[in-house]
């Protein structure tokens, strides 16, 4: 019988609200909650017992047992506003090499006109 276990292939599995430091860093007390939800997006995991609670959960598990990355932000509001942050493991600074604003993509040029 031939053994084929050490070739299986296993991917890497991303669950969550992938949230970079450049997002992270923006999140201030007083901001309401559309702001957040503009910044960060839909949280992962709405809390059905406290509307107040918002978690953005993101795991990352590489399929080859080597690392899994867990991170958890947890936004709490008060009268519709940010008053409380608890941050797990979400990424809080910008790598020096990516620093700069994303790049915007190129546009094409337009097309020649006639007589020109």
């Amino acid at each position: 019988m031939l053994l084929l276990s050490g070739c299986v292939y296993r991917m890497a599995v991303q669950q969550g609200n992938y949230l970079d430091a450049r997002q992270v860093m923006q999140v201030k007390e007083g901001m309401t909650r559309a702001q957040i939800r503009f910044l960060l997006g839909t949280p992962m995991l709405p809390d059905a017992f406290n509307r107040d609670r918002w978690d953005y959960l993101y795991t990352l598990n590489l399929g080859d047992g080597s690392a899994v990355t867990r991170q958890r932000l947890t936004v709490y509001f008060e009268d519709d506003k940010v008053s409380r942050i608890e941050n797990a493991g979400a990424p809080t600074e910008v790598p020096a090499d990516t620093g700069a604003a994303p790049a915007s993509p190129a546009t094409p040029n337009p097309p020649a006109t006639p007589g020109t």
